[in-house]
């Protein structure tokens, strides 16, 4: 373990539903919800207002409007949330060359390897400002000795929290936290700690090794015991290569077995398309079919070489959801495309027999077969009052799995600006009028289209209604990233100020409108 507490850990409070009300001030002392808009649809990110009243992420949409009926109901916008991610992680490597994006809208840094390896906390309160003035973001900032207490860290005080624990201040902070909160604990591992009568990391930390091993097997007991010690020794680890791509699908409607074949192609040209972009091969092609009682079958196929011929992939696929031979009815399909490389064997000519068509295929096995009601699956399956992602379900898998009804490829890039017709209109899409300039999409209503006109860093604006039918209203891209109207100030960072010239020349000098050097609103820094 290293000595200085200079593992960061950052974390983009709301990002979603953050991004939503930048662009939209309208909404900013609105709840939001940012999800798929469909009957099955799900929040993928709530704001603190909507929190307020109990949404959630990974919550069925219907269960969110219920709760919050006051409530913004946005679809995503992938492009914009993408651009602002891009920036954040943009901003982190110039503090740090070792930068490891966990999802959209969080990472980890190494401070230690970059321009402040002497004094990290100064690094940290630099990253936090500079990114709300590059982006008008907040983010939450978790600094600590490991991966384990920056994560905790960015987590003790948010929204825009900067939560600080020295080495000598480790236990004070992690023993009182719920045993819930270290990685590896999902519901069902909390459920049998509890019987244990173990339910704070203090209580994990006084039992015994054995007795850990003995009820949650040698991988998952030795690493509690580890982590309830503060003994978390992973390094900062720069990723930049997907170790898969994918795609899937929520149906509005269950499909049965006849339908299968032509929804597994549509969800497997998505995949394709991703892996095409990604370049070379794929060796194993994995369907995962969540049948309508939420149980969910897991196949693969393993190739003998990677591969990047569709027809190869899609006899795979076709292969691994027979093995799944799934009886009932689905409500959602997906594939995923992994043992990715950089090159791809082209595909031998077939002979008389056809026989090259299948001599690929490895092996089939079960990757993973979750039954209704196992305690062990990874998604439990919900009462008619909880979503079916767990409650702590990440950015991404809820993002993953939203039910959009057009079931938009994200990674597909579109032709804009385009004309807005009644088929691609969506509550919260970026539009354009030739007279009123740009806008979004408050309501819809059988092609008469409300935009509201307003941007980053305007007044809230106007609403004006359109017949999209007489009157041509423009699909644009979101907004660029941009700084906010009024700046945080980096003077107070002392002898920082010589570095963060040197990256952002303007910002070290300039000064809010009213000359002030404020931070942002809702600031809190803290020292355990």
């Amino acid at each position: 373990m290293r000595e200085d507490a200079s593992v960061m850990h950052v974390d983009a409070d709301a990002f979603f539903a953050s991004v939503e009300t930048r662009h939209k001030p309208s909404l900013a002392r609105s709840p939001v919800l940012v999800g798929g808009t469909g009957p099955r649809g799900v929040v993928a990110t709530a704001n603190y207002a909507a929190r307020a009243v109990g949404c959630r992420s990974a919550m069925p949409m219907s269960q969110a409007r219920v709760l919050c009926p006051a409530a913004t109901v946005l679809t995503p916008r992938f492009p914009a949330y993408a651009a602002h991610s891009a920036l954040i992680m943009d901003t982190l490597r110039q503090l740090s060359p070792l930068v490891q994006p966990v999802s959209l809208d969080e990472a980890f840094v190494d401070l230690a390897a970059g321009p402040f390896a002497a004094d990290p906390v100064t690094a940290a309160d630099l990253a936090r400002r500079l990114i709300y003035n590059r982006s008008g973001l907040v983010v939450s900032v978790g600094l600590g000795r490991s991966k384990l207490i920056a994560k905790l860290a960015s987590d003790a005080d948010k929204p825009h929290g900067f939560t600080v624990v020295p080495g000598e201040k480790e236990d004070e902070f992690l023993m009182p936290k719920p045993v819930g909160a270290l990685w590896g604990v999902g519901p069902a591992t909390e459920a049998t700690l509890r019987t244990l009568g173990i339910r704070t990391v203090a209580d994990l930390r006084a039992a015994g090794r054995d007795d850990l091993v003995r009820v949650l097997g040698d991988a998952a007991g030795w690493n509690l015991y580890r982590l309830a010690r503060g003994d978390d020794p992973r390094p900062v680890v720069v990723e930049r290569e997907a170790k898969s791509v994918g795609a899937e699908r929520t149906f509005a409607q269950d499909l049965l077995r006849w339908e299968l074949p032509g929804a597994l192609e549509d969800v497997l040209a998505r995949a394709l398309r991703r892996l095409g972009r990604q370049g070379g091969g794929a060796r194993t092609v994995t369907v995962k079919v969540r049948l309508s009682d939420f149980t969910t079958l897991t196949r693969s196929v393993t190739l003998a070489h990677p591969t990047a011929e569709a027809d190869q992939l899609r006899e795979a696929a076709d292969a691994a959801l027979t093995a799944a031979n799934p009886v009932e009815p689905v409500r959602l399909l997906g594939v995923s495309l992994s043992g990715l490389t950089h090159w791809a064997q082209l595909r031998l000519p077939q002979d008389e027999a056809g026989g090259a068509a299948v001599d690929g295929l490895l092996d089939s096995e079960v990757l993973a077969e979750e039954p209704t009601g196992s305690s062990t699956s990874l998604d439990p399956v919900p009462t008619p009052d909880e979503s079916h992602l767990p409650d702590d379900a990440t950015l991404d898998e809820v993002v993953g799995r939203l039910a959009l009804e057009d079931d938009a490829d994200d990674g597909d890039e579109e032709r804009l600006p385009a004309p807005l017709t009644p088929h691609t209109v969506a509550l919260g899409l970026d539009v354009s009028h030739p007279d009123h300039g740009a806008g979004w999409v408050v309501r819809d209503e059988d092609g008469l289209v409300t935009v509201r006109f307003e941007g980053p860093n305007t007044r809230p604006g106007p609403d004006r209604r359109f017949d999209i039918r007489r009157e041509l209203l423009m699909r644009v891209h979101p907004p660029e990233p941009c700084p906010p109207a009024r700046l945080t100030s980096l003077a107070t960072l002392g002898k920082a100020d010589e570095l963060t010239a040197m990256l952002l020349p303007d910002e070290s000098t300039r000064r809010t409108p009213d000359g002030s050097a404020g931070t942002p609103a809702g600031s809190r820094d803290s020292q355990v």
